[in-house]
C-alpha cells in the first residue's frame, strides 16, 4: 500500500533533519575530484564525485560540476537520464557535460558547449543499481513512486553536503524516461519551501504511453517507413469513425499489423534514436547471447500494452532468469568508450567509487526488468506545476527520434489546454555559418514545446550548439 504523499514528505523531511545534524558547513572535501585521468589539463572549475545516501541503505552516485561562470550565484541544474535503468554519466560524457569521452576510451576533451558554462550541474545515477549507485542489500527492484522519493531525498542530501548552494535557483532536467522521473520528482520538490525550484525541462521524454504509441505509427508512415499497403491495413484494422487506436487495440488483426510496424521501427536496423543517423555496430539481432551473456536490446517504451509486446517481454524475462549475467544494450549505441573509461581503476579511484559498486554499464537490465511503471502519463503532475503559475517548463524534442517522438510530446503539451502565448514559429540560433533555424517552438502560459531540427533522442549530442542556445534561454528566462 502506498503511503499518502504528505506523510511520505513528512518522513523524508524528518530523515533530512536528522542527517543534517551530522552535516558540515561547506562542500565535502573528500568528494572533490582533484585529478581526473584523461585530461591534458585539469579544469579551472571544481567538481565532486561521491554518494548521496537515501532510505534503506541506498547510495546514489553523483558527479557535480560547478559552473564555469559564477558558481556562487548560477543555478543548480539536476540532470537525469532515463531507461529506466540508464546512467546519467552518459549525459555527462557524451551529451552536455564539460568532459566528452573520445573513441579510445581513455581521453577526455573539453566540451565548448557544456551546460556548466552557465550553471552548476548535478548528474545523478538513479535509481540504485544504475551505474555506480548501489544498495547495501543488493536488491534493485523499484518503481516510479519509490524512485521519485529517493531522488527527492538525494537532492536533500546534496544540499546538506553543499549548503552554500541552498539559495541558488534549482532546475530539474532530464531525458527519455526522465519524462516520468522529472515531473514526479517536481511534484515533491514544489512542496518543499527550502528548495528554490524555478522550473523543469524534459528532452524527448516519455510523457504519455498512449500518445507516444499512437503518434509513432504516424511518424513512421510520414517518414516513409511503412508503405501504402501496410498503412492501408493499419487503417482497416486499427481505425474506425475517423479515429485510430494503435495503443491498446484488442483487435487481433490490428495487433498483428502493429507487430509489423514494430519490426520495421525496432528490428530492421534503423537507428531508433535518430532515424537519419547510421547504426553503430551495424544491423544486429534484437536478442542474442554473446560469450555466455544474455544481451537484451532495449525496445524502448512503445507499444507497451500490445499483446505482441507482452509476449515478447515474457520471452525476455524467461531467458533472463536463466542467465546469471544480464545487461541492457540500447540498439545502435556505442557505449564502449564510456565503459572502458569509467571501469578504469584509476578513474574509479579519482571519482571515489565504492568497492561495493558494480562494474559500470550504460544501462542496467536488472533495474529495467524489475522496474514498476506506475504512471501511464504525467498529465496530473504537469497541471499541478502549471497551476502554481511560477515555474518555467520546457518540453523539447529532437525531431528525428523514434523512441519518444516529437509528435507524441507535442500532442501531450497541447492536451494540457494552456493559454497560447506565442503561436508555433521557427526559433533561431547562431553558429559558425551564421543565423540558423534551430527548429520550431510554441509557447503557452509557463510552458513551451520546442523541436530541435535534425536531432535525435540525445539532442545535445546531435546538435550541441542549438542545444546550448535552447538551454541558455530556458535557464535565463529569455524568449526562445
Amino acid at each position: 500500500m502506498l503511503l499518502p504523499v504528505v506523510f511520505q514528505m513528512q518522513v523524508a523531511v524528518l530523515c533530512y533533519l536528522l542527517l543534517s545534524l551530522l552535516g558540515g558547513d561547506a562542500a565535502p572535501a573528500a568528494d572533490e575530484v582533484t585529478y581526473l585521468p584523461g585530461l591534458q589539463k585539469q579544469p579551472s572549475f571544481r567538481h565532486y564525485s561521491g554518494y548521496l545516501n537515501v532510505a534503506d541503505g541506498k547510495h546514489l552516485h553523483y558527479w557535480f560540476v560547478e559552473s564555469q561562470q559564477n558558481p556562487a550565484s548560477d543555478p543548480v541544474v539536476l540532470w537525469l537520464n532515463g531507461g529506466p535503468g540508464c546512467s546519467s554519466l552518459d549525459g555527462l560524457l557524451t551529451e552536455h557535460g564539460p568532459f566528452l569521452i573520445q573513441d579510445d576510451g581513455v581521453t577526455l576533451q573539453y566540451n565548448p558547449y557544456s551546460w556548466n558554462k552557465i550553471a552548476n550541474v548535478l548528474y545523478l545515477e538513479s535509481p540504485v543499481g544504475v551505474g555506480f549507485s548501489y544498495s547495501d542489500d543488493q536488491k534493485y527492484g523499484t518503481n516510479d513512486t519509490e524512485v521519485s522519493m529517493n531522488n527527492y531525498l538525494a537532492l536533500k542530501d546534496f544540499f546538506r553536503l553543499f549548503p552554500e548552494f541552498n539559495k541558488n535557483e534549482l532546475f530539474l532536467t532530464g531525458e527519455s524516461y526522465g519524462g516520468i522521473y522529472i515531473p514526479t520528482l517536481a511534484e515533491r520538490v514544489m512542496e518543499d519551501a527550502s528548495l528554490n525550484l524555478q522550473g523543469v525541462a524534459v528532452g524527448n521524454g516519455m510523457s504519455s504511453y498512449e500518445l507516444n504509441d499512437n503518434s509513432l505509427v504516424y511518424f513512421a508512415y510520414y517518414h516513409g517507413l511503412l508503405g501504402s499497403r501496410l498503412w492501408s491495413d493499419l487503417q482497416t484494422f486499427c481505425c474506425s469513425g475517423g479515429k485510430c487506436n494503435f495503443y491498446d487495440n484488442q483487435d487481433q488483426n490490428c495487433s498483428a499489423t502493429l507487430g509489423q510496424v514494430q519490426d520495421i521501427v525496432y528490428s530492421s536496423g534503423l537507428n531508433m534514436y535518430n532515424l537519419y543517423a547510421p547504426c553503430p555496430g551495424g544491423v544486429r539481432q534484437r536478442l542474442s547471447i554473446e560469450q555466455g551473456e544474455l544481451v537484451i536490446r532495449d525496445l524502448g517504451n512503445s507499444f507497451i500494452n500490445n499483446q505482441w509486446t507482452q509476449l515478447w517481454n515474457q520471452k525476455v524475462r524467461g531467458l533472463a532468469s536463466l542467465h546469471l549475467s544480464v545487461r541492457l544494450d540500447p540498439p545502435c549505441t556505442n557505449s564502449t568508450p564510456s565503459s572502458l573509461y569509467l571501469n578504469n581503476p584509476y578513474v574509479r579511484a579519482a571519482l571515489h567509487i565504492s568497492p561495493k559498486a558494480l562494474d559500470w554499464v550504460i544501462c542496467s537490465a536488472e533495474v529495467n526488468l524489475k522496474y514498476g511503471r506506475l504512471y501511464m502519463d504525467v498529465r496530473k503532475q504537469y497541471l499541478k506545476l502549471l497551476s502554481a503559475l511560477k515555474y518555467r517548463v520546457l518540453v523539447y524534442n529532437g525531431d528525428v527520434d523514434m523512441a519518444c517522438n516529437f509528435m507524441g510530446d507535442e500532442w501531450f503539451v497541447e492536451s494540457l489546454n494552456q493559454q497560447v502565448e506565442v503561436q508555433r514559429r521557427p526559433w533561431l540560433y547562431d553558429d559558425e555559418d551564421g543565423r540558423q533555424v534551430g527548429g520550431f517552438v510554441k509557447e503557452f502560459d509557463n510552458i513551451a514545446f520546442l523541436t530541435v531540427k535534425g536531432s535525435g533522442h540525445m539532442v545535445p549530442s546531435d546538435k550541441p550548439i542549438a542545444a546550448f542556445a535552447m538551454f541558455t534561454r530556458f535557464i535565463k528566462r529569455q524568449p526562445y
